[in-house]
């Protein structure tokens, strides 16, 4: 069986299950012992391993070319990669690593422990999701998706860390209908069932968490 070594609120891990679910492979996924590890940790059938999310996205892409999440063409390759890269660089530094690493414990985040969450960075991290929404609102209403006509990894990938801040409600959905119409669309995928059920002991999901139309 395949293994995914994963944390639960991660966003690369969260993109890692996404992918999977993307082309149809079964997995085993388990927790990680060491959230500080370089994670998520993919481990193919025939032991290949890859660590971190370049590499899996390398391996899955090449090893199962079935149902591609990046384009063959070298200018929607691109454009598929570089919002790969915003969502897990910018993205990550000035929302959800704000929110989600202030609000949940960090055995499932891997980020630093901390005895409560600061307030100040939360709001500020709630400023720059406002920001965020609007941009990616305007690429979509273009677009229809993230980068173009079509579900890309670059959807995949702010949708796992939207699915993360959305978890503790933390997204102005009323506020942003265009963003909040494609959030529906990639939330009924298949591939995200696995990320919908997820419930961690002593902090629950919002009650919309789950809901395909909210």
């Amino acid at each position: 069986m395949r293994r995914l070594i994963h944390l639960v609120f991660s966003p690369t891990s969260r993109l890692a299950r996404l992918m999977l679910g993307e082309k149809r492979l079964a997995v085993d996924p388990q927790a990680a012992d060491d959230a500080t590890a370089h994670l998520p940790v993919f481990v193919d059938l025939d032991g290949t391993r890859c660590e971190g999310l370049w590499a899996i996205v390398d391996h899955l892409e090449g090893a199962y070319p079935e149902n591609p999440l990046v384009p063959e063409d070298a200018a929607a390759r691109g454009e598929v990669l570089r919002w790969l890269d915003w969502t897990n660089a910018i993205l990550h530094e000035r929302v959800t690593r704000k929110i989600v690493y202030e609000k949940a414990n960090p055995r499932f985040t891997g980020g630093l422990t901390r005895s409560t969450p600061d307030m100040n960075v939360i709001r500020s991290g709630r400023d720059a999701l406002r920001e965020v929404l609007a941009t990616t609102g305007k690429a979509v209403e273009e677009r229809g998706n993230l980068a173009g006509r079509v579900c890309t990894l670059a959807d995949l990938a702010l949708a796992a860390h939207l699915s993360a801040l959305d978890y503790f409600g933390e997204v102005p959905w009323d506020s942003h209908a265009t963003m909040r119409e494609w959030y529906v669309r990639v939330k009924s995928r298949p591939s995200f069932r696995s990320l919908l059920a997820d419930r961690v002991p002593g902090q629950p999901p919002v009650s919309q968490y789950a809901e395909l139309d909210f």
